[in-house]
């Protein structure tokens, strides 16, 4: 009997590699940054992306191995302007007739990056600028019919799509899984589809980027067999100490390349000082998940911006109010914001704390001494009963308002439509200030910048202190954060009541609240 010899699987084809990478270096320029105008030479990540991509095919019939590549990649090693080169290779140069390339991404915006950068790269291409026709929201290829365009999972799901290759920017922003299982089953008519996903990692591990991540690991594993599935990832272990350079550069291909050292380094200091910021460096720097909470401003650092001064020191003064009615049981908060004038050069913040008189006993019991201490030193008012007493809280406002001037009033819309219509009947001009992203983030990262840049001022009074070092903050896909009352160790009304005041008074004339903080951020010396 004849010895059968086994025929494997794969083959490598060089010359495919050759022709993708011709077509980066001979075809396309960059158009950001300073490599605008430069020919798009690909970074040595790049080139192994395309050596393992395009240049294992199957024996059987030559065509490519993989059909879907899931890459996870910190933020500034070049994803974006690779996934716009890349998409346009698959639809003018790979041959495919009637090319069908779309980019996607979970909103308009995001959807909209890659899109522009390659629409952009055509138009900077001598050669590519003749092939292609481009429009508002696509970009044809006369000669084989072939089309480009952005879409977005709010534009709802995409049926009917004859698709042969999908790019997905930032995949760990796709709230619901329905964009991703439309455009992955989009592909099932084309021979040798590519649905490629490019992201930085994520926090929330119910989406469909946490199931391609786990999926990924374990195909690089070796747990499980996916023949045509390719993971790529680049990130430090959670065990690293993200201190050091050797870390940043074992997470970062592009360090020191398109990531200049000097970025990197203030990034670091940066989350060093702002807990805050830590989670989002490692996850969006190291590409570690994280969980989406973390620490906030760090209790030294407000106590450092505090003051000898009280409410009676602003008779006279315009100001902005928080109010959180966050239970009818427990600590009602309200913070005065004060803006700069002359008299006053820094941001001056002071809170009054309200509970129901016969609860104060009880947690007093609960926080091992500090709220009866706080009681009989002023710095909690109590109401009568067993419940916050709201008249009582608006004739204390009502007799402060005789020496203050309320300019606006911010209240949370879910939890005060009574009190609301009480305080706008009282003359009030009272703001429904929503508790999520949209409404607090802004003025989340304000205070922070503030308090760590001494611009900001307060009374020092110690429940604040307290609730300060309570707060833990949730931050989103987008990196913005808010305070996050699940998550922290205990009350942090004062925190939000402040933020609250803090959003009131930026919306009310941003033009003089800027700060040149949010333009450039925080220097580190």
């Amino acid at each position: 009997m004849a010895n059968l010899k086994k025929i494997p699987k794969y083959y490598y084809d060089q010359d495919a590699v050759d022709e993708v990478v011709a077509f980066f270096e001979d075809g396309l320029r960059h158009v950001k940054g300073r490599f605008a105008g430069k020919p798009f030479i690909l970074a040595k990540w790049q080139r192994d992306f395309v050596s393992k991509v395009f240049g294992w095919k199957r024996t059987d019939n030559g065509l490519r191995r993989y059909r879907i590549v899931y890459c996870e990649i910190p933020k500034k090693n070049g994803k974006s302007t690779f996934a716009a080169g890349l998409a346009l290779y698959m639809m003018i140069a790979d041959g495919e007739a009637g090319a069908e390339v779309y980019s996607c991404a979970g909103d308009r915006k995001q959807a909209g990056i890659v899109y522009k950068i390659a629409k952009q790269m055509c138009e900077e291409s001598p050669l590519l600028n003749e092939r292609t026709q481009r429009f508002r929201d696509s970009i044809f290829v006369p000669e084989s019919y072939s089309v480009y365009e952005a879409v977005n999972a709010e534009d709802g799901t995409k049926h009917g799509l004859d698709a042969s290759c999908v790019a997905f920017d930032e995949l760990h922003v796709q709230k619901k899984r329905d964009l991703w299982d439309t455009m992955e089953n989009g592909v099932a008519a084309r021979e040798q589809p590519l649905v490629f996903a490019f992201t930085t990692a994520g926090w929330d591990k119910t989406t469909i980027c946490w199931e391609q991540h786990e999926h990924a690991l374990r195909v690089m594993n070796g747990e499980i067999e996916d023949d045509e599935f390719l993971g790529v990832i680049y990130a430090a272990d959670p065990e690293d100490d993200w201190e050091l350079e050797s870390t940043w550069a074992k997470a970062n291909p592009n360090y020191g390349i398109t990531i200049p050292k000097a970025y990197f380094k203030s990034k670091a200091k940066r989350a060093k000082l702002m807990p805050s910021q830590l989670d989002a460096f490692k996850r969006l720097h190291l590409n570690i998940w994280t969980s989406g909470v973390s620490s906030w401003i760090p209790v030294e650092e407000w106590k450092k911006c505090e003051v000898g001064a009280t409410l009676e020191d602003m008779a006279g003064r315009e100001c902005f109010v928080g109010g959180d009615l966050s239970s009818t049981k427990d600590i009602t908060s309200f913070s005065f914001v004060f803006p700069p004038d002359d008299d006053w050069p820094r941001w001056m913040v002071f809170h009054r704390f309200y509970m129901p008189e016969d609860n104060i006993k009880k947690r007093n019991d609960e926080s091992k001494g500090k709220y009866l201490q706080w009681f009989e030193r002023g710095y909690i008012i109590p109401t009568p009963g067993n419940m916050v007493d709201y008249d009582f809280i608006r004739e204390d406002l009502e007799q402060l308002g005789g020496k203050i001037h309320i300019l606006q009033m911010a209240l949370d819309r879910w939890n005060a439509v009574q009190l609301i219509t009480q305080f706008v009947n009282d003359g009030l001009d009272v703001f429904m200030f929503g508790q999520g992203f949209a409404s607090m983030a802004a003025p989340t990262k304000d205070l922070e910048l503030k308090v760590l840049a001494k611009h900001l001022a307060h009374d020092g009074n110690p429940v604040m202190n307290w609730m300060v070092g309570n707060t833990s903050v949730q931050t989103d896909a987008a990196g913005n954060m808010k305070p996050d009352k699940k998550k922290s160790s205990e009350k942090i009304d004062g925190v939000v009541s402040t933020i609250m005041a803090i959003g009131i008074a930026i919306a009310s004339d941003p033009d003089n609240f800027k700060s040149v903080y949010d333009e450039r951020g925080i220097e580190f010396v």
